[in-house]
């Protein structure tokens, strides 16, 4: 069950001009949506940007709150580690509110989502490899009621250890931080350990809930020499200091697929803009609010990753980052 449940009303709007489906589905009322996420006191320092970054674009399409729509922010206080129990919980509240439309973040409640409800059109953001991961029948034309922008395709998970190696040579062994049970961090594992047989890596998986699991295995993984991190996305967003902190203390080369690791402290990440994938998630969910079936929406990628060096981190873990890659960095902090 969820320890924290909160709804804040946000945006709104008239009902006319609305299809009638969601007239009836609302019992005469204005349409609703659910806006559903990571609270934004915990867990995720980007929340607030990502919440703007919708509401403002879904307001320049003319929403108003009260007067032609309502949106309701679920906002849950499990972290992404949570059983998926917790998640399935969640996905059947907002299920039983029959909202038009709900907007989801992240791979684990829209997962649940899909499990809930087969009618109420889903417009997730933030997920990983939607097709790669079950949730819709193919990118272009994913049919059933879930669509939207996923953040990263498994084949990503080579490109960041790539380039962990590129920066860190010494590199023979990788911590991999994955979420139990998720099912999308498995396969992106399958991508890492054969790019890891032509890099000369050995990944070694850590599946974990909290923080002394966390604590534990990057702990006595680095007792061996020659060790480096690697933090899958969203495994790893409650306990963001702690990683970064233990990376520092035990020397290891760290990549993070989270930009804001490296703005505190983390050495580099190679990561999207995930607040664009809200902008755009807004003009789905106002495509689907004037009848079109999210089922002909194509899914979409982000349009640009940002790789951030850390030179500060680099410096002190004793490492030289190669000027052709820092020549490719979009960021460099120093």
């Amino acid at each position: 069950m969820m320890r924290r449940r909160e709804f804040i009303t946000l945006l709104g709007g008239t009902a006319a001009g609305w299809p009638i489906a969601a007239h009836a589905q609302q019992g005469g009322g204005l349409p609703r949506v659910v806006y559903a996420g990571l609270p934004l006191s915990q867990g995720e320092p980007e929340a607030r940007d990502r919440l703007a970054a919708f509401r403002v674009a879904f307001e320049k399409m003319g929403w108003v709150d009260g007067r032609n729509v309502r949106i309701d922010y679920s906002l849950n206080g499990m972290s992404p580690s949570s059983a998926t129990g917790g998640w399935r919980a969640m996905a059947a509240e907002i299920v039983r509110s029959a909202p038009a439309v709900v907007f989801s973040t992240g791979t684990p409640l829209t997962a649940a989502l899909r499990l809930e409800t087969r009618t109420i059109p889903v417009v997730f953001a933030a997920v990983f490899d939607p097709h790669g991961s079950g949730l819709v029948d193919s990118m272009m034309r994913p049919g059933g009621n879930l669509t939207g922008f996923a953040n990263y395709l498994f084949s990503m998970g080579g490109k960041w250890l790539e380039i962990l190696k590129e920066t860190a040579p010494a590199t023979k062994r990788v911590l991999v931080i994955v979420t139990p049970g998720n099912r999308a961090h498995q396969e992106c594992l399958r991508v890492i350990e054969s790019a890891a047989a032509t890099l000369d890596i050995r990944p070694v998986q850590a599946a974990v809930h909290d923080g002394p699991e966390i604590e534990s295995a990057i702990e006595t993984f680095a007792r061996e020499p020659g060790g480096g991190l690697l933090a899958l996305p969203g495994s790893a967003l409650t306990h963001s200091e702690l990683i970064i902190a233990l990376a520092a203390h035990h020397r290891l080369p760290a990549m993070y697929t989270h930009r804001f690791f490296t703005a505190v402290g983390g050495l580099m990440s190679y990561d999207t803009e995930i607040a664009d994938l809200y902008r755009r998630a807004a003009f789905y969910v106002d495509r689907i609010l004037k009848g079109v079936s999210p089922g002909e929406l194509p899914v979409q990628l982000p349009t640009k990753y940002d790789l951030v060096v850390n030179l500060k981190v680099a410096k002190t873990l004793g490492l030289s980052v190669p000027l052709p890659l820092l020549a490719q960095a979009d960021e460099v902090i120093e």
